[in-house]
């Protein structure tokens, strides 16, 4: 296929026969992960799962490449779905509403994925996703935090083990080490957390992160580039 040319030029046939015969699940489709998605259905990557319940809102449109002023108000997985199609028709994509949480019955069988991609904010659904990865022996890689950064060149891709700074890692490696869960693969940022300018109301206690276009969407990029060279071994 044509469209593939440039890449073949990189990861030979051999690898993009692998990519068109993986199926890669992404578990949230916004900064980091909508970007990640992008990079797999333009590499080749022949199955993608979809898995996000969350609409298009207007403060997405900052960041999200899915999120324009024509798609506010539409299921993410959707938007995703069709933009897949317009760029790799081969590609088959399974959009799941679903808000992905350890609560039983597990709707997702993991155990039919080559690699999971787990990009959403939630701690508990973060070990939950990481867990049924490792349960089935699914290559995962989780994106720790993009809010409040603006640095996108501080990224790096290590063991959850080895990460520093990043408040999210912090938290992962402490109920990761409480659930004996070892090994696992994340993209992190070791810059501090910028300190939002906004103005919150008195007495609220949690306040939305702030991002921005280039680093979220950076975090997503690393990630899928390392989904594509572990599937094509390229990390050897």
């Amino acid at each position: 296929m044509n469209e593939f040319a440039r890449t073949a030029l990189l990861i030979g046939e051999d690898g993009l026969e692998k990519l068109k015969n993986s199926r890669v699940a992404v578990f949230g489709i916004g900064g980091v992960g909508g970007y990640a998605v992008e990079a797999l259905a333009r590499s080749g990557v022949g199955a993608l799962d979809l898995i996000d319940n969350d609409k298009i809102c207007p403060t997405n449109v900052n960041r999200q490449i899915i999120a324009t002023t024509k798609t506010v108000g539409r299921y993410k997985v959707d938007v995703m779905a069709e933009r897949i199609s317009e760029i790799n028709p081969y590609c088959k994509v399974s959009a799941h509403k679903l808000f992905f949480m350890p609560t039983p019955p597990n709707m997702l069988d993991f155990s039919q994925f080559d690699y999971v991609l787990d990009a959403i904010d939630t701690v508990t659904g973060k070990l939950h996703i990481i867990k049924c990865a490792k349960e089935c022996g699914v290559p995962v890689i989780s994106c720790m935090g993009a809010g409040n950064k603006l640095d996108p060149t501080a990224f790096e891709i290590a063991d959850i083990s080895e990460t520093s700074v990043c408040p999210l890692a912090k938290v992962m490696r402490r109920e990761l080490k409480k659930s004996g869960i070892e090994g696992v693969k994340v993209v992190y940022s070791k810059e501090e957390p910028v300190a939002p300018k906004t103005d919150f109301k008195e007495g609220e206690k949690r306040q939305t992160p702030a991002s921005i276009a280039f680093v979220p969407s950076v975090a997503g990029l690393i990630a899928a580039g390392e989904i594509i060279k572990d599937l094509c071994k390229l990390n050897r």
